[in-house]
């Protein structure tokens, strides 16, 4: 395994809690399925991985040659990423009373309209190019060597973790779509468990190595 096991573990901690906080991703993908069935919903899911996979590689091939050619770049990358993520954090416990609308609304849409759409609201979406720049490179070791294995050992963990929980969002969209409209308490409580997993991350890797 060339990833370091502690970062592994903190890395699949970190994306697990922050897939199954209810975002624009997930609230489209509910929105779909609710409208237009499992099927659609599943695509959806599909649409949005397959933007996160593109997403991934761009950042994978351009970090990795970076790194290589600039190694200090590694440490300024690192620290502008660990301040990403806790300002993540601080704004996830700043904003969980805000209410979470239910997804986009309207007539039902296709399987093909579903998966384009996810794929083209993801993929151009500024934040998510962030976050992929900023969060994958705080679990890689420049160290352990083959920089480009270990982005794409991440990356396909963070595709399988979409579709797992995006994908069941989709199949399951009419009761969770009913417990994400009942239950902000447990909304708030997942934002503020969110922001503080991140705000401690950030922390933790602005300080270690």
């Amino acid at each position: 395994m060339p990833i370091d096991q502690h970062l592994l573990l903190a890395f699949l901690l970190t994306t697990t809690v922050a897939m199954i906080t209810p975002g624009p991703d997930m609230l489209f993908i509910l929105g779909c399925g609710m409208r237009s069935g499992p099927r659609a919903g599943l695509l959806a899911t599909a649409g949005v991985a397959t933007s996160e996979a593109v997403h991934v590689a761009v950042a994978a091939a351009g970090l990795a040659a970076l790194f290589a050619a600039v190694p200090v770049a590694f440490t300024a990358v690192r620290i502008v990423g660990a301040a990403y993520l806790i300002y993540l954090g601080v704004q996830m416990i700043r904003h969980r009373n805000d209410a979470v609308d239910d997804g986009p609304a309207g007539a039902a849409m296709s399987g093909r309209k579903a998966y384009l759409t996810g794929l083209t609201t993801n993929l151009l979406n500024p934040k998510m190019v962030t976050f992929t720049i900023a969060f994958l490179p705080q679990f890689v070791v420049p160290e352990h060597g083959r920089v480009w294995l270990q982005f794409a050992v991440l990356g396909a963990i963070l595709i399988v973790l979409e579709f797992i929980v995006d994908g069941t969002v989709g199949l399951l969209s009419g009761r969770i779509g009913g417990w994400l409209r009942s239950r902000r308490t447990a909304r708030r409580r997942i934002d503020t468990a969110t922001g503080g997993i991140f705000i401690g991350l950030g922390v933790r890797l602005a300080l270690l190595r």
